[in-house]
């Protein structure tokens, strides 16, 4: 009897661990080859888990609302016909003080997954060791060892953290809340708040003031996904010390071309042209020119992508965001840019994603102007160092130069604003690959054929 393992894949970069919503099917149910088997969710979507070969499921391992690690095995199907009919109809459940895996080196998809310096993994039993020979019983995801490690919390902080995961385990949002509102002993042995204290115009310290639920407010609990998105934006500012700059471009050629031709465009290839894949181009080609932008940090090490993969920052009906890559975008002309960027953003909204679609990007670009929004400050989307924003397109006066002289004329503008990791892009980089992207939206052709 062959059996198969169904592990819980890899959702997308940084993406360590992901939620089981439902089990669609149970132990003892048939199953066919991508059928699907359960709902997952991470903080940059939710999908469904297909069926990896027909057989009949012989375990499940976790129970719903299990937070589980990529890479776990999470049931067990087999592929013969002779399945026992008296297999247990109940999912029996793994004990969750397994033992983790070994530490090793991790890539840097896998950056998240290093495991606290003060914290050392055994092989011989399921304890952590804090280095002083004190042990651990309770287990700790990559993730949370990864916060732990970057916040310099000790193991003796970490097991005093109280967990509200299954079997009182720590979570993402246990940590991430210690860390919001930790103390830490002080010279004297008295502990002191470690949130930064807002500071006056005169250098003196002032007080935050307590937040007040009383008269009329309304209080509403942030959602799963909100509060994923909400911990990685806040993982992205403590990891990458952001830098925006700005450049303005005169895109009236583009606005003309596509006023022109979008009837044409729509009859020829089935598909509405928007100024995203135009942007999408520009981009596409600058990184070309800039390869240095299209990297990740991995410790001390700059891991330069070969490929692009641009993600493309998609509003969702809840408000929430999510974001698509199209995948080796430079291999793409104009027309197979617009159907992947149509495609990607109506699966998008629909919750049709899967998680390939989301996964290795290396650059991302999210537009603004879409909310009337002129400019903006974006973060990066980590493990990425660099991310653009477009804004409105207006009509403004502007100074053109001609053979007879300067004019003003009203001319369609819009800012570019580039957000970058000034760990590894310095202003000279990050303000020429902005400006170079300008430069190729100004110098679009009018007279381009389809």
């Amino acid at each position: 009897m062959a059996k198969i393992d169904l592990v819980m894949p890899k959702m997308g970069e940084s993406i360590m661990e992901a939620t089981i919503l439902k089990w669609v099917k149970n132990v003892g149910d048939k199953v066919s080859e991508d059928e699907t088997i359960l709902e997952i969710a991470t903080d940059k979507v939710d999908s469904e888990i297909p069926a990896p070969t027909d057989g009949t499921i012989i375990e499940i391992l976790y129970k719903e609302d299990d937070v589980v690690e990529v890479g776990k095995v999470i049931a067990r199907i087999s592929t013969s016909a002779d399945v026992s009919a008296d297999a247990p109809d109940t999912a029996p459940v793994v004990d969750k003080e397994e033992k983790p895996m070994p530490a090793a080196k991790v890539s840097v998809e896998k950056v998240a997954q290093q495991p606290v310096s003060a914290i050392a993994v055994t092989t011989s039993s399921s304890s952590t060791s804090n280095g002083n020979g004190a042990k651990s019983t309770r287990f700790y995801s990559p993730l949370v060892k990864s916060i732990a490690k970057q916040e310099n919390i000790s193991m003796t902080e970490l097991e005093q953290i109280q967990g509200t995961g299954s079997n009182g385990r720590v979570t993402k949002k246990d940590i991430m809340s210690y860390v919001r509102n930790r103390t830490v002993p002080t010279s004297n042995g008295n502990q002191t708040s470690a949130i930064v204290t807002p500071v006056s115009n005169n250098g003196s310290a002032q007080k935050a003031t307590p937040i007040s639920t009383s008269g009329n407010v309304e209080i509403v609990e942030m959602d799963r996904m909100r509060k994923m998105i909400a911990d990685h934006m806040v993982m992205s500012k403590h990891t990458s010390p952001h830098v925006t700059s700005f450049v303005e471009a005169d895109v009236t050629n583009i606005v003309n071309w596509r006023t022109k031709i979008k009837g044409q465009f729509q009859e020829k290839y089935g598909e509405k042209i928007t100024y995203t894949p135009i942007f999408m181009e520009a981009v596409v080609k600058a990184l070309r020119d800039f390869p240095m932008v299209n990297v990740s940090v991995d410790g001390s090490n700059i891991v330069v992508k070969k490929d692009l993969n641009i993600g493309m920052a998609t509003a969702l009906p809840s408000g929430n965001l999510i974001v698509p890559v199209i995948k080796n975008a430079d291999y793409l002309n104009l027309p197979g840019l617009t159907k992947t960027v149509n495609d990607l953003a109506k699966r998008a909204r629909e919750n049709k994603l899967k998680p390939v679609d989301i996964q290795d990007g290396t650059f991302t670009v999210t537009n603004v102007g879409t909310f009337g929004n002129v400019m903006g400050t974006p973060i990066i989307n980590q493990p990425q160092a660099a991310i653009l924003a477009v804004g409105a397109i207006r009509k403004k006066p502007a100074v053109l130069e001609t053979k007879d002289g300067d004019v003003i004329a009203i001319r369609q503008m819009m800012f570019l604003s580039l957000s970058y990791d000034h760990r590894v892009v310095d202003g000279f980089l990050g303000g020429s690959f902005l400006r170079k992207i300008a430069d190729y939206l100004e110098a679009f052709d009018s007279e381009r054929e389809l």
